[in-house]
């Protein structure tokens, strides 16, 4: 029992670790941010796990947001990121 509550607290703090640096998402180009780089994404099967795939790309390469450019596809979906630090 001890086991499985030490795995449920490892888990849940792991998951406020990663939201804390992960890259946010942006609806337009940040003002106070500068473009680093474009990423693309392949592979996906729903526009939720693109963006995952590219949300973790970001975070990979440094950034503090990016924003997605293009998605394309039907069940195997294709999307590119500018990204900004």
């Amino acid at each position: 029992m001890k086991n499985i509550n030490m795995m449920v607290v490892a888990a849940v703090l792991s998951g406020l670790s990663f939201a804390s640096v992960a890259a946010q998402q942006a609806s337009s180009t940040p003002l106070d941010q500068q473009k680093i780089g474009v990423i693309s994404a392949t592979g996906s099967t729903n526009l939720l796990s693109l963006e995952q795939q590219l949300s973790e790309k970001a975070s990979d390469a440094g950034a503090k947001s990016f924003r997605i450019t293009s998605t394309s596809g039907s069940n195997n979906l294709h999307g590119t990121a500018v990204l900004y630090r």
